[in-house]
């Protein structure tokens, strides 16, 4: 329904910062939740970002908050997920994800819609 391709991830130092960027094909963009969730080999995936389709509310997991900033721009139908002082334990492929059926914030399984991914990696 909605196809969205992420791009900005690479190769980082600890402590530096990444923008991550995910365009968004769709005729009602502000009418879905979005999120960016990550996945690491042997891990568990987690949502790390959430954002509502007016911006009014955003989620972070605990373990990015304060340094991760999710913000969308409806105007460009693109949602960003800044990363500022990452560690090495950010290194994961990020998913940009959207929720369809909810302007609302709700959970990572409730997001139908992703991306291809990007990978990320935070070095020493």
């Amino acid at each position: 329904q909605v196809q969205l391709v992420e791009s900005g991830g690479g190769l980082v130092q600890a402590g530096g910062s990444l923008r991550l960027s995910c365009a968004a094909s769709a005729r009602t963009f502000s009418s879905y939740a979005m999120g960016w969730i990550r996945q690491a080999p042997g891990k568990e995936r987690e949502f790390v970002a959430g954002i509502s389709g007016s911006s009014t509310r955003t989620y972070y997991a605990d373990s990015v908050k304060g340094r991760f900033f999710i913000s969308r721009d409806n105007a460009k139908n693109t949602v960003y997920l800044q990363m500022n002082s990452v560690k090495p334990e950010d290194t994961a492929v990020y998913y940009c994800a959207a929720d369809t059926l909810s302007p609302f914030i709700r959970g990572l399984a409730d997001f139908g819609s992703w991306g291809q991914g990007s990978q990320v990696t935070v070095s020493s």
